[in-house]
């Protein structure tokens, strides 16, 4: 493939609000139909946001009615804030388009960025993105309660045998973002594309250094049975965005100027 560039639209102080990002992947997007650019992947932070996938269930979004922007991606709902890195690969697909092979590449990316800072992460199959496994379900038991909690007894989690069970209703003891001192699988980093006219829109979000505790109003990518993560909370040190932006570069472009693309037919959106 050609060369990827990369365009820095805003961090920390100047972290961009999440429709005017929008409005420039639009506006990439159709130079990059028409030739005018090279594939280029937009890097920022945003300003914090709910953003829905088109599989977003309403029983998924925040109980307290906080505004949601519905946007034209795959997968389902999900924060965009301070301390996670966004990246929206803008990039000419060959025909026909091969969505999924796309998508792993960018996960591909992502799982080599962890391994540099020393965190082994995964795939999980029928669910995109990059996960931190948790402990074998037998093994977390009682230990995987929150501290005054008196432990969640798994044989009793009623995630399990409930299927109209809201975590958001009950406690940190069920947040997503305690999932890793329950000792669960939890995500870290998020990946949600579109194609449209064999170029590709959205991309992948990493958690670096954010407040989790975003992801508790919602049910993230609609998984009730899992959480969310950090590279800071799973390095047990403060990881700065500064620190991992050239390292994603790096991995995206090792991937993605290398791949080699077979294309065949698939959906047209997927992730979250």
């Amino acid at each position: 493939m050609a060369e990827l560039g990369f365009v820095h639209l805003g961090f920390g102080p100047e972290s961009v609000e999440y429709t005017e990002a929008w409005e420039e992947q639009r506006r990439v997007h159709a130079a990059r139909f028409a030739d005018e650019v090279e594939d280029t992947c937009l890097l920022l932070e945003h300003l914090p946001v709910y953003t829905a996938g088109r599989r977003t269930d309403p029983s998924e979004r925040p109980l307290d009615g906080t505004p949601v922007v519905d946007v034209d991606r795959g997968g389902k709902i999900t924060w965009h804030g301070p301390g996670q890195l966004v990246g929206y690969p803008i990039m000419k697909l060959p025909r026909p388009v091969d969505v999924v092979a796309h998508v792993r590449r960018l996960e591909e990316a992502l799982i080599r960025t962890a391994a540099e800072f020393g965190l082994e992460t995964t795939r999980v199959e029928g669910r995109s993105g990059v996960w931190v496994l948790g402990d074998p379900a037998e093994e977390r038991g009682a230990a995987a309660g929150l501290p005054g909690t008196g432990g969640l007894s798994l044989d009793l989690d009623p995630r399990l045998h409930d299927e109209e069970f809201d975590p958001r209703l009950n406690g940190p003891e069920y947040a997503p973002s305690n999932a890793g001192q329950r000792r669960e699988d939890r995500k870290l980093a998020a990946i949600g594309i579109r194609v449209a006219k064999g170029v590709t829109m959205h991309g992948f979000a990493i958690n670096v250094n954010p407040d989790n505790t975003w992801f508790d109003r919602i049910v993230p990518c609609g998984i009730r049975d899992a959480g969310v993560t950090s590279l800071s909370y799973e390095l047990g040190r403060e990881v700065t965005i500064a620190e991992v932006l050239p390292v994603v570069e790096r991995h995206l472009r090792e991937v993605l100027e290398h791949a080699e693309l077979r294309p065949r037919e698939t959906e047209q959106a997927v992730g979250s």
